[in-house]
């Protein structure tokens, strides 16, 4: 569970009892809900807890760079957002298109778009005052 709000550690337990981590689950139920830090805390307790030797390590770390860009920009620190955008890329474009029953080339296109944002407008404006809400289909996940 979270350590971090019992409010996320709730959330985290209410998706137990599924075929996928309640972890992972969390992750795209808090980035859904635009609480990007604790997308990123709630998916780095699985990270850390499977290590670096697991075969979704760098799935993982991408997922939770992705979170760090979008609480960079809730900041508008936007060369931290854009440097953490290509690092989730550089991890997430290893794995196959469909991966731990998520779409990568959404979460890729996703990334690109909001980088692109950034970049074209010369790191002047910040994309996430302007309304839009970045959001990730969550994995399709059955109950157990």
């Amino acid at each position: 569970m979270s350590s971090k709000s019992p409010r996320i550690a709730e959330r985290i337990a209410s998706l137990s009892g599924r075929s996928l981590d309640p972890h992972y689950l969390g992750f795209f139920s808090c980035f859904n809900d635009s609480l990007f830090f604790e997308a990123h805390d709630v998916l780095e307790a699985l990270w850390l807890r499977e290590g670096k030797a697991a075969a979704n390590y760098a799935f993982y770390k991408g997922l939770i760079q992705l979170a760090g860009a979008f609480v960079h920009l809730q900041k508008s620190r936007l060369g931290p957002a854009v440097a953490l955008f290509n690092l989730a890329e550089s991890n997430l474009v290893r794995y196959p298109t469909l991966h731990e029953s998520v779409d990568l080339r959404e979460t890729l296109e996703l990334i690109v778009r909001w980088r692109s944002q950034i970049v074209n407008a010369n790191f002047l404006q910040n994309p996430l005052v302007l309304g839009e809400l970045p959001k990730l289909r969550p994995p399709i996940d059955e109950p157990n």
